[in-house]
This record gives C-alpha cells, sequence and structure tokens, in this order.
C-alpha cells in the first residue's frame, strides 16, 4: 500500500470508530469549504416521494428561517385538543451551504396568542429520512413509532405550542450535531413567522435527551453567534455525548460492541455532511460495505441489528491507528461541544445519571464547570438510575418544570 493510500484508509477507519461517540442517540469551527465537494448520491438516503421535502432553487436568496412551504396535517395519534402544521424553511449545513429544513408545529386549541414555545429536539437514531420525526409521529410501524412523543402532551396542556424539527436535516446526518443546533434555531425562527402558530412575541425554550439532547445543547451554544436575534427563555438537555473522541475510545474502540450499528450509521450520517473529509465508503472492507448497504436507510431497531457485535476493525480497511487522521479527527472534533469555546448566554438546565456506562460523564462535568465559570446560570439534575434511557424519564418533568418557571419570569437557580 502506497503512502497516500495508507492515509486515505487510515482516515476512513478513523471516522468510523470516533462516530462510535454517538451510540447513546447521536456532538470548535471549521472553514467552509471554497468549493464543497457534494456527496456521493449512494452514499445519501433514498428521497421521500414527498413533494414537500423538495429543495427550492432559490435558497440562496432566503435568509435562515425564511418560511418556504407549509401544510395542515391530521393530529398524530396519541394527540387532542390541537392543530398540527408542518412548515418547511431555509437552515444551513455544516459546510455553510443552504438547506430546506422541516418542523412539525403542535398548537393547542386553547392556547393564548403569543403564548409559551417549546422546541423539542427528539431523539432519533436514523440514517433513513422515513425515521425523521415529521414521518414517524403518523407511522403505523411498531419498529418506527415515536413511543416519547405523547408525553409531550404536557406541555401541549400546559398551553405550549410545541415544535419538533427534523434535525438531522435533509441527508439524514445522523452524527452531525452541530447541524442539528442549527436546524433547532433556524426552526424557531421559522415558528415566530408562522402565523397559525402566534408566537411572534412569544417566549421560546428548548429541550430534548441524549441525541435530541445534543442538538439542544448545540443551539443553546450556538445560538449568541448564530442566532443573535432570537431571545430563548431558557434550555433543557440531559443525557448529552459531549465528547465524541472520549465516547469512541470509551466505546469499541479495540473490541466489537452490541451496540456498533449506531456508531456504523453515525459514520455515514458525517460522511453525507463532509463528503471530502470523509470518503467513507471508497475505504470499507467487504464486510463494511454489506453493512452500508443495508444500514443506508435504516431507523434506530434495525441499525442495532446489523451493527451487533461487530467493531470499526472489521469494517474499515487499515483498521486499529484510526486516530492519526487530522482531517477525519478535526471533523468529530468539531460536533463534539466540549470542545467548542462558545458559551450560552441562557439560563440551562442540564441532567444525567452520574453511573451512565454509554456516554463520558466526565465530559458532561467538564463542560458544565467549563459554563459555570463563564457565568452561566446551570442547575444540574443527577438521577439515580444508571440506565440512559429511564434517566430521560426521570429528568423530564423536572424539566419542564424549570421551563415553565423560565417562561414565568422567575430568576433562573444555579447549582454552579
Amino acid at each position: 500500500m502506497n503512502g497516500l493510500n495508507k492515509v486515505r484508509h487510515n482516515r476512513a477507519a478513523a471516522v468510523l470508530v470516533l462516530a462510535f461517540a454517538l451510540v447513546a442517540s447521536g456532538i470548535g469551527a471549521a472553514k467552509v469549504q471554497a468549493a464543497p465537494v457534494e456527496p456521493d448520491p449512494a452514499a445519501l438516503p433514498t428521497p421521500l416521494p414527498d413533494s414537500f421535502y423538495r429543495k427550492p432553487n432559490n435558497l440562496d436568496k432566503k435568509r435562515n428561517g425564511d418560511i418556504l412551504a407549509t401544510r395542515s396535517r391530521s393530529n398524530p395519534q396519541g394527540f387532542f385538543d390541537i392543530r398540527t402544521y408542518q412548515v418547511k424553511f431555509r437552515s444551513t449545513d455544516s459546510r455553510g451551504e443552504p438547506i430546506a429544513a422541516v418542523t412539525t408545529v403542535l398548537v393547542p386549541n386553547r392556547r393564548a396568542a403569543n403564548g409559551p414555545v417549546l422546541s423539542f429536539q427528539h431523539v432519533v437514531n436514523a440514517t433513513g429520512l422515513q425515521c425523521a420525526p415529521s414521518q414517524a409521529l403518523w407511522t403505523t410501524d411498531p419498529n418506527l413509532t415515536i413511543r416519547e412523543a405523547p408525553g409531550l402532551n404536557i406541555a401541549l396542556q400546559r398551553g405550549w405550542t410545541v415544535a419538533i424539527p427534523d434535525h438531522l436535516g435533509p441527508r439524514s446526518a445522523y452524527g452531525a450535531a452541530k447541524l442539528g443546533g442549527q436546524i433547532t434555531l433556524d426552526g424557531i425562527r421559522a415558528v415566530k413567522q408562522f402565523r397559525p402558530a402566534a408566537a411572534r412575541h412569544s417566549r421560546v425554550a428548548m429541550a430534548g435527551y441524549s441525541g435530541g439532547g445534543m442538538a439542544t445543547a448545540w443551539a443553546a451554544a450556538l445560538q449568541p453567534t448564530y442566532a443573535k436575534d432570537l431571545k430563548i427563555a431558557g434550555a433543557a438537555y440531559g443525557g448529552v455525548p459531549m465528547n465524541l473522541v472520549k465516547m469512541a475510545e470509551g466505546l469499541g474502540y479495540e473490541n466489537p460492541h452490541p451496540a456498533f450499528g449506531l456508531a456504523f450509521a453515525a459514520a455515514i450520517g458525517m460522511s453525507r455532511e463532509y463528503p471530502a473529509a470523509i470518503p467513507m465508503r471508497r475505504f470499507l472492507s467487504p464486510l463494511g460495505k454489506q453493512m452500508y448497504s443495508e444500514l443506508r436507510n435504516a431507523c434506530t431497531n434495525d441499525i442495532l441489528r446489523v451493527g451487533a457485535g461487530h467493531s470499526a476493525k472489521q469494517v474499515a480497511i487499515g483498521g486499529k491507528q484510526i486516530f492519526y487522521d487530522r482531517t477525519a479527527r478535526s471533523k468529530v472534533e468539531e460536533n463534539s461541544l466540549s470542545l467548542y469555546r462558545g458559551v450560552p448566554t441562557m439560563p440551562i438546565f442540564e441532567w444525567h445519571s452520574p453511573t451512565d456506562v454509554l456516554i463520558p460523564v466526565a465530559s458532561i462535568d467538564y463542560t458544565t464547570r467549563r459554563y459555570c465559570r463563564a457565568g452561566v446560570r446551570v442547575q444540574s439534575l443527577l438521577t439515580p438510575s444508571p440506565d440512559h434511557m429511564s434517566a430521560a424519564v426521570i429528568g423530564l418533568l423536572p424539566a419542564f418544570n424549570y421551563l415553565q418557571d423560565r417562561f414565568d419570569g422567575k430568576p433562573a437557580p444555579s447549582t454552579c
């Protein structure tokens, strides 16, 4: 193998294992490429057979958050006394290029004009567009059902409008969490302009757990620079993998892992967002090519099934020396919030299990300490459960109560 090929092979392997950081669900600033390289069409998800999702031709003439199209929908199963809409809006991808994104807006019938708005970033482990909330909320497939979604009735019954963005974007770029933050912020901009929501002067907050928590946490950190025009009352996020490199080192770095499918899916998503830096598909082993084909349009259950018991060394050529390529590593670092220098200006509620085995808890603590030193009002809650997803349930009601106080204008507490 010549030197150039060896570097390329190591780059591909780097991506596969570094992306392991997304095992829990779902993550700085690099320069925008002058001439962006487009993803290999075979690497992209199959487009949805729905013209609502098509990218308009004039996106370069729009501003972030501008509404591109809207439509009414029937209410998803499990929701009641609301009106449901979908809004397509302009946002920006990880390379600085304009994209069309979608958010689903649930408006309570008994909501006051300019009442509270919650942007809720759901957990989405997916490489297929059919798994996004704007599709899965209406699915009849039990493998795709968003079982936690009816819990949002707590917020709706309080009179909050709830917006649920497809925060993985139009390429289902699982792993590119900074992208999720940008889409979240632009989705809020769009909802505030959407007349049926009557939210132009609403107080706004954000919430999410695990991968949805990453999009929320990134949105909070990016808001002072990416969306200065937005005033956000507070953000509540839990179970967030703050450092993807450390998470990769702790989960499946050397040996097969039962959740490796999530890492492989995250590598696919990252390669879609950074095709020049992460040309993943060209450097897969025969097993890797087979898994890639199976996971191009997959949701959580199939991702876990296909990847169970495998490792990066099995699916990538040149497998072991995976952290030596700076280009690939830099993109993973770019999506690791603990390495991002910016800090939120809004108050934060953060929760996690101190014994969570899926995410690097030390990176959460490090990020919280950094925020506290910068003067951010952070309230932390340590849940008693060692399990990642049960901690989500334990922290949700306290998170909503925290946000209710922010909507009511009460001073934000701090455990710093």
